[in-house]
């Protein structure tokens, strides 16, 4: 009797030991889960990876989510369109005159966007050269900033923003002003963009 009992009793050491085995093996596995699916970060890391560079992809695509976040079918309440909001009177100088196609072809307001930085930057190329790297309103004058306050509000009246050296001013219906779009959308390099009178879509 004496030695089933001991039987028994190392039969079940036995079993705890096998069990306690399979559930640190369990642990381990979970650990392993856990740290490998941590998010983790480099202490140091080079910022081109992470940000856009400040070129003219980087310049469109912060112009576009300012006017629209960035979404081509958008159309707002005054009936501007599109991911660069563009208004039907500066399609049409594009001969683009079908607006449901305008806002179905992602790949035709890319190419109006640019082209329209390039008669922009054709009309204000004179202000460009005079008033770039000037301060005025406290604000540093760039040429990407020129060419987004030009989307905002026409080349025309930044014209007359920058002759009047800041006291001639615009804001749009939702109170986005020249000078805002100058200070938000400064120092891109836009050097690809070239001025030209007749640029076509």
């Amino acid at each position: 009797m004496y030695f089933i009992k001991n039987k028994i009793l190392l039969i079940s050491i036995i079993a705890l030991f096998i069990n306690a085995t399979a559930i640190d093996k369990k642990k381990t596995k979970l650990k392993e889960i856990t740290y490998n699916n941590k998010v983790t970060f480099p202490k140091h890391f080079n910022s081109d990876i992470f940000y856009l560079k400040k070129d003219f992809v980087a310049f469109k695509e912060a112009v576009a989510f300012k006017e629209s976040q960035g979404k081509y079918a958008t159309v707002n309440t005054l009936g501007y369109l599109g991911k660069y909001q563009f208004g039907r009177t500066t399609l049409q100088r594009f001969r683009i005159y079908n607006t449901q196609e305008f806002l179905n072809n992602p790949e035709l307001q890319e190419k109006a966007f640019v082209a329209l930085c390039k008669v922009n930057k054709w009309i204000l190329r004179k202000d460009i050269k005079r008033s770039a790297g000037k301060t005025i309103n406290g604000i540093k004058i760039t040429e990407s900033g020129i060419l987004a306050a030009a989307h905002l509000s026409g080349a025309g009246n930044v014209k007359k923003f920058l002759r009047s050296n800041g006291s001639i001013r615009f804001s749009d219906a939702y109170g986005a002003s020249i000078q805002s779009y100058l200070k938000k959308f400064s120092g891109y390099n836009v050097s690809i963009i070239k001025a030209d009178k007749n640029a076509k879509v």
